[in-house]
């Protein structure tokens, strides 16, 4: 057992005819290392758990793949679990994962409540969140300016003529990124010495339905907006083809705005002027944090953090002067 142990591990201390031995016998047999014996061995599994929020959207889907490919270049496999946005179902996967013996935790998305942290207290191993933070920055995280981010993006409808801007919001119960992007939002009027009006602010749920449902509450209004900012494109979308349901046209009767960049940010029509994530960034550079930390690479507690990747405005056809 011994000397298969040095050869499947390439220890250089077995003899040539010897190693050829041991392939040709893995090679007839159909031979598999026990990946369980060989962690209880070495007290690492060379696994990750990734939590997910929503495996249907492309958002993190894109950090998804970040994630796994600089796993394959360190030699890590992930775990992925979907938990469907559902905090009791989050902290279920959490704690699933962690007594399947993963080295590491990546936890991407959605708003750290009290229960969040406190399961990541009660793990051994390390933990970085990705494409979020929680509130105190306790937590090493790797993520975007979401504040700065809506700031930009409200800026842009400012620069071209907009007063009366409109907001789909995401939900204000999760401040890494919903009240973040409304904050941003707030700020960008208050630069321009425009009073916030409550009508033109609503509620949505990150998603392309409640794009549809919230312009439509718009388009009742007797002071309709000029301008929609919306806090994700899926969102955006939505309210593009509400607009064009109901004979507007986009960017000429109503402007359109919105943050991530999706990949049907570019199929839409008119096409989608956006504030772009770096999301494939985002996952690869957490999943670097995260080698890091397992394997113990650092001292400099500076590199344990936050890591903020940079935003651009990828300026489209959404948008015209008013």
């Amino acid at each position: 057992m011994a000397t298969v142990s040095r050869v499947v591990n390439n220890n250089p201390n077995v003899k040539p005819q010897t190693r050829k031995k041991v392939f040709e016998a893995i090679e007839r047999l159909g031979y598999r290392p026990n990946a369980v014996a060989r962690g209880l061995a070495s007290k690492k599994t060379t696994t990750v758990g990734v939590v997910i929020p929503d495996i249907s959207n492309s958002i993190f889907s894109e950090v998804a793949r970040g994630i796994e490919d600089i796993a394959n270049m360190y030699h890590y496999n992930i775990i992925l679990s979907n938990a469907d946005k559902k905090k009791e179902k989050e902290i279920r996967v959490i704690n699933t994962l962690l007594e399947k013996q993963v080295d590491g935790l990546l936890f991407m998305g959605g708003a750290i409540t009290e229960e969040h942290i406190q399961a990541f207290k009660t793990s051994s191993v390390p933990v970085v969140l990705c494409a979020t933070a929680d509130e105190q920055r306790t937590i090493p995280s790797v993520d975007i300016d979401h504040e700065k981010a809506a700031f930009d993006a409200v800026n842009v409808l400012l620069e071209n003529g907009h007063r009366d801007i409109a907001m789909i919001s995401g939900t204000l119960q999760d401040p890494a990124n919903g009240y973040a992007r409304y904050q941003g939002y707030k700020k960008a009027l208050e630069a321009a010495n425009i009073p916030l009006r409550e009508d033109l602010v609503r509620i949505g749920n990150y998603r392309y339905e409640s794009g549809l449902e919230v312009t439509k509450y718009f388009l009742e209004l007797d002071n309709r907006p000029t301008a929609i900012f919306a806090a994700t494109d899926e969102m955006a979308i939505g309210a593009i083809h509400t607009l064009q349901d109901n004979g507007l046209k986009v960017p000429e009767d109503m402007s359109v705005i919105s943050v991530d960049n999706i990949r049907m940010a570019s199929m839409v029509r008119p096409l989608l002027t956006t504030v772009a994530q770096p999301m494939y960034d985002i996952g690869a550079v957490a999943m670097r944090l995260l080698t890091k930390l397992m394997n113990k690479e650092t001292k400099d507690a500076s590199e344990l953090s936050q890591v903020i990747l940079p935003h651009e405005v990828i300026y489209r056809n959404s948008v015209a002067h008013r």
